[in-house]
């Protein structure tokens, strides 16, 4: 290892003027990884958290309910350019919706909430240097959503990549926009102190936020959550969910042997011979839905206790500089994920939701299944499904967003399907119809499924 690798580091941070903060805490971690931590949690070293309350079993008074919430401020992570889907602006900008965006569902929604309820609700967002200036001109036309005093967002940090071999800061020449990373999630915490919108939210009488990605449509405010999450007196809760089949991978929550402290495991922290029992479903029936409640008064004071810098556990990602070029210089991210605070608070909680709180879009088949008929917009611009949803899953030819839209200018009715997976390369017409457990087979070169079809278990009928 070299030397003055983390000198080198803190150099560069500081000539891009990064918070001092963040430097204090990328040091934190560096000095981590230097000593060989991976971030990994052993399932030896774990027990299952096989219990939760459930929100579909709570009787919070309606009273209890506004109170909380009208102390309640949203804040949504919108740092991400969705660059899986060949997406190079905020992926909150993607159309989701008709013609409304991600963006649009969740500025109407808090708009929605206000008039409902009356609680000021403010919302906050979390944008990257590459997601600020598209989000911020998308919200100028909603000039009644900003909230006095509070920004419309706050800056998430950016930290260097570091040479897998030497950990020194990477250079790349050709891209020196590569040699830079954001520190994942968990810099939400850091990014909220060194910002000042931490105590600017605090100064205007907000004792709560409620946190969430911009790409999940479901975590909406609810007066109801906000009152079980006051009335438990935690610093910090996250709402979990069933598993099923399809959530085999992603964070889950475990308690750690020692101490049975819940503690978030994600994909990256888990073992390769501990894959399959991180995966079993059965064992352990939680995921994190990255769904979280902050008491921010807790939160201020921890920061200050720690001198801003939270003790989050770290996450090492190796990849290379160039994400697209598998033969560019290895290196090491270093990350850390926001959910992993439950380990941090004294008391923290889980609730347990629906799926209904949780409707995320990864891919372009997440896309599909949130254009389609199988969901409606309610008039507090939720969204409700009209029947159980079926699992979605295209081949790679629709994987950018261009070539989805390219493949499907019309999207077809969903509420028939009970699954719909898509072999080759097909374009759909109009007014298309799916039903049943419907696979469209690999073809020769490009097909069509003509207008009005229906597509089954044997293909167009």
């Amino acid at each position: 290892m070299s030397a003055d690798g983390l000198a080198r580091a803190r150099h560069k941070m500081q000539s891009a003027g990064v918070a001092p903060t963040a430097i204090d805490v990328f040091a934190r971690f560096y000095g981590l990884l230097e000593s060989g931590e991976t971030g990994t949690i052993a399932e030896s070293d774990v027990t299952p958290l096989t219990e939760a309350p459930r929100l579909a079993d709570l009787d919070v008074d309606e009273d209890a309910g506004r109170q909380a919430l009208a102390q309640t401020a949203v804040i949504k992570l919108n740092g991400g350019l969705g660059t899986s889907m060949g997406m190079d602006r905020a992926k909150s900008l993607l159309r989701v919706r008709g013609d409304r965006t991600f963006l649009d569902v969740i500025a109407q929604g808090v708009l929605a909430a206000r008039a409902a309820t009356g609680a000021r609700l403010p919302l906050v967002l979390m944008n990257s240097f590459r997601t600020q200036d598209d989000t911020l001109a998308a919200l100028a036309a909603y000039p009644g959503l900003a909230t006095d005093g509070l920004p419309l967002d706050f800056l998430q940090n950016r930290e260097p990549k570091l040479r897998a071999d030497d950990l020194t800061p990477v250079e790349w020449p050709a891209d020196p926009g590569l040699e830079w990373c954001p520190p994942g999630h968990g810099d939400l915490y850091t990014a909220l102190h060194a910002s000042g919108t931490l105590g600017r939210l605090l100064d205007a009488g907000f004792r709560y936020a409620s946190v969430s990605n911009s790409d999940n449509l479901g975590a909406t405010p609810d007066a109801r959550i906000a009152g079980w999450f006051a009335g438990t007196g935690a610093p910090f809760a996250a709402e979990v969910a069933r598993r099923t089949p399809a959530d085999r991978k992603g964070g889950h929550l475990v308690r750690r042997a020692t101490d049975g402290r819940i503690v978030l495991r994600e994909t990256a922290q888990t073992l390769p011979q501990d894959a399959d029992a991180a995966a079993d479903i059965t064992k352990h029936p939680y995921f994190n839905t990255n769904n979280l409640w902050l008491d921010l008064r807790a939160l201020a004071d921890e920061l200050d206790r720690t001198g801003g810098v939270l003790h989050l556990p770290l996450i090492r990602n190796d990849k290379t500089v160039d994400p697209t070029d598998a033969s560019s210089t290895p290196v090491v991210q270093i990350e850390s994920a926001m959910g992993a605070a439950i380990e941090v608070f004294d008391g923290a909680a889980v609730l347990e939701v629906d799926r209904s709180r949780f409707l995320p879009v990864k891919t372009t088949s997440d896309l599909l299944l949130l254009r389609s008929d199988v969901y409606r917009s309610t008039p507090e611009h939720r969204l409700v499904a009209e029947v159980p949803a079926p699992l979605v899953t295209l081949s790679g030819a629709y994987k950018t967003v261009a070539a989805f839209d390219a493949r499907l200018p019309h999207t077809p009715s969903l509420r028939e399907a009970t699954s719909f997976t898509v072999d080759g390369d097909w374009t759909f017409g109009r007014d298309v119809t799916v039903t049943g457990d419907a696979r469209l087979a690999d073809a020769s070169g490009t097909a069509r499924v003509p207008d009005g079809a229906r597509v089954g278990p044997d293909g167009v009928a």
